[in-house]
């Protein structure tokens, strides 16, 4: 237990959402240990084993993960043998109770990982993967009031709208310059003077 201390923040309850004891599990990605450590295997086994135990502590009735991706180091996210075991190892009955796993920030990079996991995962369980792209739309789906976000999920949530307002004003500015219509060139007229020289 004492190996995997500092990662035990990656799993918390997040309260509940609908009618009944449908929990909210947020697991945050930025927690995980870096895959250059040392005993890097044998912490993510036992950090498995906690997680697996967390839920069927938490977890009562039906229930939805929330994934935090936002923020993570590609060398902090699980490998997809570590993904294969937990899905093949978790009880059928959390598997059957989970209603929804929502990607909050999703990559290409864990897009890529789903996608090659779809040998070994059900197609019902493929079909519970939600992405959100932002903290709001994520509010959007569940309540947020018990959802721990970890500030650095926030920081890159606010860096993230900021790059896309700035993106969007931009575009306004080019479209504005676009649209303003130009005033036709005149032809110079010529000089009098060479009008009378050549009268001459």
């Amino acid at each position: 237990m004492q190996i995997i201390r500092p990662y035990l923040r990656v799993i918390s309850h997040g309260g509940y959402y609908g009618e009944g004891l449908n929990a909210i599990i947020v697991f945050s990605a930025c927690y995980l240990p870096d895959s250059s450590c040392s005993d890097y295997h044998y912490i993510m086994e036992n950090l498995f084993l906690y997680v697996v135990s967390s839920l069927e502590m938490l977890v009562a009735e039906d229930y939805l993960i929330i994934y935090m991706n936002g923020a993570t180091p590609r060398n902090k996210m699980p490998g997809i043998s570590w993904l294969k075991k937990c899905y093949q190892m978790i009880d059928r009955r959390l598997r059957k109770n989970l209603k929804s796993l929502v990607i909050a920030h999703p990559t290409w990079f864990i897009r890529t990982v789903l996608a090659i996991s779809r040998p070994f995962i059900s197609v019902k369980f493929m079909n519970k993967i939600q992405y959100v792209h932002s903290l709001d739309e994520l509010a959007e789906i569940v309540p947020m009031e018990h959802v721990h976000v970890p500030e650095c999920v926030v920081q890159f949530d606010e860096e993230r709208i900021k790059a896309r307002r700035e993106r969007m004003e931009q575009e306004h500015r080019q479209q504005e310059q676009q649209s303003v219509p130009q005033e036709p060139i005149k032809k110079s007229e010529r000089p009098k003077s060479m009008v009378v020289n050549q009268g001459l």
